[in-house]
Parts: C-alpha cells; sequence; structure tokens
C-alpha cells in the first residue's frame, strides 16, 4: 500500500479523534458540540431564577452557584476527552457537584432537579468503573429523596438519570477499547518492522557473507602469490571476480523480491485505504495463492494497488467490492482479481497511463486486464496464469 493511497491525513484534520486530547481549537470546538447538546437540563433552573419567584439575593446566589456547576460539569466531561485529571482530582470535584445539586434543589425548589443528570454523567463517564457502579446509584437515590422532601415531579427523570450515568460507563469502556486497539495495532506495526529489518539483516548475511569472506581469502592469497607466481595470482584474481559478480546477481535477486509487492498485503491496504476514504469496503481474506508463479502474484498485487487508488481519488464511490477467484480457461488455470464500485470511474474519456501501464505489466506475465463502466459504476478485472495448481471450483 502506498501512502498516496490513503487521504487520512486529509481527512484526520477534519474528524473527531476518539480517546485523544484536541490538538487544534477547531477541533477542541468540535469536541465541545458533543457536551453543549445535553445543557438543555438547564433550561429548567435558568426559568425558575428569571421567574421572579425568589429574593435578589437568592437569585444571585442562584446565577453563581448554576454557573459555577455548569463551569465544573464542563471542565470535568471535557478534560476526560484527552487529559484526564488524577482520580483524586475526579473524586473531589464530583462530590462538589452532587453537593450543588442537593443544595440548590433544597435550596431553590423542585425546578433544579435536573441537575442530578448532569452528575450522573460526570459519574459514568469519569470515575473508575467500579466506583462508577456505585456512584451512579447513589446519584439516583439521593435524586429521589430529594425530589420526595421538595415534592418535585420528578419520577419521569429517574430513569434517565440512571440510565445515562450507566450509558456513560459503557461509552467511555468503548473509547478505552479503542486506545488500546490502536496502541496495538501500533505496536503490531513496529514489531512488523523490526520482523522485516531482521530478515534483510539475515538475507544479506546469507548472500554476502560467504562470497565476501571467499572474496577476502583470494585476495590474500593473490597478494602473496603476485611477485613469485603471477599466473597463480591472476587466476586468484579472475575467481574473485566471478565471485563478486555472482555476489552482484544474487544482491539483485533479493532486492528484486523486496520490492515485488504481495498480494495480502495489498489487500489488507487496500481495506485500509477504503474505509480511510469512507468507501464502504467488501474485501476478502487471504487468498489461496498456492502454485501461483511470483510474477502473476506481483501484477495482480500491482493492479490491485492501481484499482483502489483509482476509486479513493478519482470514483466518488461509496461502495467497493473487491474478489480473488481462481478459475478454469482453455488456456489453463488462472487466477482473477476483479474490483467493482459504484462510481463514475474518474474523469478522463479513455484508458489512463495507470491502466496502461497496468495493461502492459499484465501481458507481460501472460496475463489480461478488462476495465469498464457498468450499469451502477466502474469495473476492473486482472487475469494471470495461476500456474498447475488445482483450481477452486468456483465457475468459469
Amino acid at each position: 500500500m502506498t501512502d498516496d493511497q490513503l487521504p487520512a491525513d486529509v481527512r484526520a484534520e477534519h474528524s473527531v479523534r476518539v480517546g485523544r486530547p484536541p490538538r487544534t481549537r477547531a477541533e477542541a470546538v468540535r469536541k465541545l458540540v458533543w457536551i453543549l447538546p445535553w445543557l438543555i437540563f438547564l433550561a429548567s433552573p435558568v426559568q425558575d431564577l428569571k421567574s421572579g419567584d425568589h429574593g435578589t439575593a437568592a437569585t444571585a446566589a442562584g446565577w453563581v452557584a448554576l454557573v459555577f456547576f455548569t463551569g465544573v460539569y464542563l471542565t470535568l466531561v471535557f478534560r476526560n476527552m484527552g487529559r484526564p485529571f488524577s482520580e483524586p482530582i475526579v473524586g473531589v470535584l464530583v462530590a462538589l457537584l452532587g453537593v450543588l445539586a442537593v443544595t440548590l434543589c433544597l435550596t431553590l425548589g423542585g425546578e433544579w432537579i435536573g441537575l442530578f443528570v448532569y452528575v450522573s454523567v460526570a459519574c459514568g463517564a469519569t470515575l473508575p468503573q467500579r466506583a462508577a457502579y456505585w456512584a451512579v446509584g447513589g446519584n439516583t437515590v439521593a435524586m429521589a429523596l430529594v425530589g420526595l422532601r421538595v415534592g418535585a415531579d420528578y419520577w419521569s427523570l429517574v430513569l434517565v438519570v440512571l440510565l445515562l450515568g450507566f450509558s456513560m460507563m459503557g461509552v467511555k469502556q468503548l473509547v478505552r477499547t479503542t486506545v488500546e486497539l490502536r496502541k496495538a495495532r501500533a505496536t503490531v506495526a513496529q514489531l512488523a518492522a523490526n520482523e522485516e529489518r531482521l530478515r534483510l539483516a539475515r538475507d544479506l548475511h546469507d548472500l554476502l557473507g560467504h562470497s565476501l569472506s571467499l572474496i577476502t581469502l583470494k585476495s590474500e592469497l593473490a597478494g602473496r602469490m603476485l611477485p613469485d607466481h603471477p599466473d597463480k595470482a591472476a587466476q586468484q584474481v579472475a575467481d574473485i571476480e566471478q565471485v563478486s559478480r555472482q555476489a552482484l546477481v544474487d544482491v539483485r535477486e533479493a532486492v528484486t523480491g523486496y520490492r515485488r509487492p504481495r498480494l495480502s498485503a495489498e489487500l489488507a491496504g487496500a481495506q485500509v485505504a477504503l474505509t480511510a476514504a469512507d468507501v464502504i469496503a467488501d474485501v476478502p481474506a487471504e487468498p489461496d495463492l498456492a502454485g501461483v508463479p511470483e510474477e502473476s502474484e506481483s501484477a495482480l498485487a500491482w493492479s490491485l494497488r492501481e484499482a483502489v487508488t483509482n476509486v479513493v481519488r478519482h470514483s466518488g464511490a461509496t461502495r467497493c467490492t473487491i474478489e480473488v477467484l481462481r478459475r478454469q480457461t482453455l488456456d489453463g488455470p488462472v487466477l482473477e482479481l476483479s474490483v467493482e464500485d459504484n462510481g463514475s470511474g474518474g474523469s478522463g474519456k479513455g484508458p489512463g497511463n495507470g491502466l496502461t501501464g497496468l495493461t502492459e505489466r499484465l501481458e507481460k506475465a501472460g496475463g489480461a486486464l478488462e476495465a469498464a463502466r457498468t450499469r451502477h459504476g466502474f469495473r476492473l478485472v486482472a487475469r494471470v496464469p495461476a500456474g498447475a495448481a488445482t483450481p477452486v471450483g468456483s465457475g468459469a
């Protein structure tokens, strides 16, 4: 998979990163938008303060307490999205929210009962899992007792408070799992890179270790023979030339193998690229490549890379289906790659440089390429010889 297949660098700037702190002001605003709609439960306290049923001092104190409560809640929940406070600070802030909710309801009336919703959300979103269970339940009980004391019509909110608290616990667990999966994927990628470096080191040692040792030995022999036995020294030099040429051939073959794309890796890359481009991808699992020549596999891998790049960059598709099948033809078994999408297939009137290059590459491997618009989009089919392996019964 090439980097140009992934427009993720652009899309990352416009997406909300789950479980990570905001990097820019725009990203912070987008995360804040997820919190602000829940402030609808503050409408009743605001209406109560504006009704004039309380004295001037009580109204002023109520406004100050409401603003302070909202600020603590937003700070606590917003910080929890990226760089959360330490557990002691979180416990103190959650307890402060609970005390404010109880105090305001008991002093200003039942219209403030909705504050317990925010306490429940804060408990579920910020406290450790075990503590959150007890805190959400305790908050619900406290709301019921305060409601009985002030005579508020709160029963419709009991279930909301309870379910929101437990729902936020589930969301927090989901975010934590997402973060762990992201870290695990990065670790796997690093381990794969380390393993590839080790493989490269082993291959270079196996390829060049013996050849270079032999060249060194024969060079020393030639140096000792040169004064007295020039004929034998010349033979040693000829041997050195032969060994070095063979070493050069081996290195070139090895480099060619490293550069050759693998179909399984390209399928995995296609899944990532299409998903990053918001294209619904139907990608097969590990294909059966038994008996398939390396040249044929490489040609199909290049075809898949080019096809996916076209889907991501030019087609405007929302769905893409990839299939890898073995078929039996009159010319023998073939391996067929099909990439079909529901996009436009690009704006060009004829085949572009990419498809022309693919056609030449496939013909060199003994295969063929078909690419054309369909009724619902665009379809590319690449076929290569599959060797003498027994074909899978998938129909011709």
